[in-house]
């Protein structure tokens, strides 16, 4: 994977084979204390020991349709090759939560990426699934929740094309928001 936000949406699938039916994504990018915190919590089935303590390993995977598994293997080496760390902790019947740190400045932190299309596909993917994504940079933060659209629309409007359209719209310009933009049309 060549961006963060591709690991992102890599977890977050995890968590749907999981059973979750909430994810949480926060990403805090905190340019003084240069670090660069990315964490996916879910309530979905959890991982008893045995397979947390074997769930790094590139040949250990839940998955019947292959035989490894190299999301979060992946996702740890390229947050050590940033002078990170990856943590995980799961409970049995209470969930999980992933825990990727990066130096932000470091040269070998590979990208962010598309942070507003891989929620985007995460949300219209599994609108039954709520999905909420806290996102701060230094002192600006940005938030939408599922949860609060749903209410206002309804979840089986989250599969129409003008809805999907106007998510889209909405996650591009929170994130532009966060790097210095302005938010236009936020939902009441």
């Amino acid at each position: 994977m060549r961006e963060i936000a591709l690991h992102v949406l890599d977890l977050v699938q995890n968590s749907l084979r999981a059973g979750a039916r909430l994810i949480k994504v926060e990403i805090v990018e905190d340019t003084h204390l240069d670090s660069l915190v990315i964490t996916i919590k879910d309530d979905g089935c959890g991982m008893e020991r045995a397979l947390l303590e074997k769930v790094l390993d590139p040949f250990t995977t839940t998955r019947t349709t292959r035989k490894v598994g190299l999301g979060l293997p992946l996702l740890k080496m390229a947050a050590e090759r940033a002078a990170g760390e990856l943590s995980i902790d799961s409970k049995p019947g209470e969930g999980t939560v992933v825990t990727a740190r990066f130096q932000h400045s470091h040269i070998d932190r590979m990208p962010l990426g598309d942070m507003a299309g891989s929620m985007l596909t995460a949300i219209i993917s599994n609108p039954a699934v709520d999905v909420v994504y806290r996102h701060r940079v230094d002192q600006r933060a940005w938030e939408v929740d599922t949860r609060t659209i749903k209410a206002e629309v309804g979840e089986e409007a989250l599969t129409l094309p003008v809805v999907i359209q106007w998510l889209k719209s909405y996650l591009e310009q929170g994130v532009s928001y966060l790097y210095g933009g302005v938010v236009e049309n936020e939902i009441s």
